[in-house]
């Protein structure tokens, strides 16, 4: 089951299609619910997810149905660690305000008040999640001289732990996001969590588009209680909320967090590694049940 171009398949494709197949492997665009797994029973073997985050399979039906489920970790981490500290470096400098400007016909000249961004070495960087992502954003920052500090569920045993996530928060001149969706996450950064961000802030996006409430974020960024935002993901992707797209200081990038010619091929390869150990009666590396 394929296309020769890049349209996803539609969600009543896919249920027609899955009880002829012993393997699908998926992009995060497609939505393998109950429904699916449950179409493919007696033939389908593994769902394998060209992506790290697994959040548009339902593990839970998968697991059910004995569908062993397999995504593509630790091949992106580096490609999307650049990616975001491209956000860091492009949202705290204005740098696509700037860019419109020059574009537009509107820029008249050098001015001395023009552009004024934040200076990003010598920052403070908070990072929400501390997994390969993180972590790979974390030594970027160094060679910025930047302070970084980090939250996760666990303490890290790390130097720059804080264990208190409003804390962090509150210090960090960057919040760089690095967390995968789930109940716990979905709308972390909400009205109440971004009000305890300096004015001065910077938020960065590259995990999952729900952690942040886009409407409170717009709200924020026009009342200049966070000073810009750099985003990769949205909510509901491709949809980008109106208020969000007209927002000042916003840097929106259309889900390139892996996409380089080499990180996306060592995807798919990952991805259909884990098909075929399945299908051959091997445990794959990249199992996530």
């Amino acid at each position: 089951m394929q296309r020769s171009d890049d349209r996803p398949f539609t969600h009543d494709e896919l249920v027609a299609a899955v009880p002829d197949v012993d393997a699908l492997v998926c992009l995060l665009t497609d939505r393998i619910d109950a429904e699916v797994i449950d179409a493919g029973a007696g033939r389908l073997k593994v769902v394998s997810n060209v992506a790290v985050g697994f959040d548009n399979i339902d593990v839970a039906a998968a697991t059910a149905r004995a569908v062993a489920v397999c995504n593509s970790p630790g091949v992106l981490d580096e490609t999307t660690a650049d990616l975001a500290f491209a956000l860091i470096l492009a949202a705290s400098r204005l740098l696509s305000e700037a860019e419109r400007d020059v574009r537009a016909g509107r820029w008249k000249g050098w001015g001395i008040d023009q552009y004024l961004g934040r200076d990003v070495h010598g920052a403070t960087l908070g990072l929400v999640g501390y997994g390969r992502i993180g972590r790979a954003v974390a030594r970027r920052a160094e060679g910025f001289d930047m302070r970084v500090l980090h939250h996760a569920r666990r303490d890290t045993g790390s130097p720059g732990y804080v264990a208190d996530l409003d804390a962090l928060v509150a210090d960090a001149d960057v919040v760089s996001l690095h967390v995968p969706l789930s109940d716990e996450t979905r709308h972390l950064f909400d009205a109440r969590r971004l009000a305890q961000m300096k004015s001065t802030a910077v938020l960065v996006n590259t995990s999952r588009g729900p952690i942040v409430d886009e409407e409170a974020l717009a709200v924020a960024l026009e009342a200049g209680t966070v000073f810009a935002a750099g985003l990769d993901v949205y909510e509901h992707e491709p949809a980008v909320h109106p208020r969000l797209l007209a927002a000042p200081r916003t840097v929106l990038l259309p889900h390139v967090g892996s996409a380089s010619v080499a990180t996306r091929t060592r995807m798919a390869r990952v991805a259909s590694e884990g098909v075929r150990a399945v299908l051959a009666g091997e445990r794959p590396a990249n199992l996530v049940t």
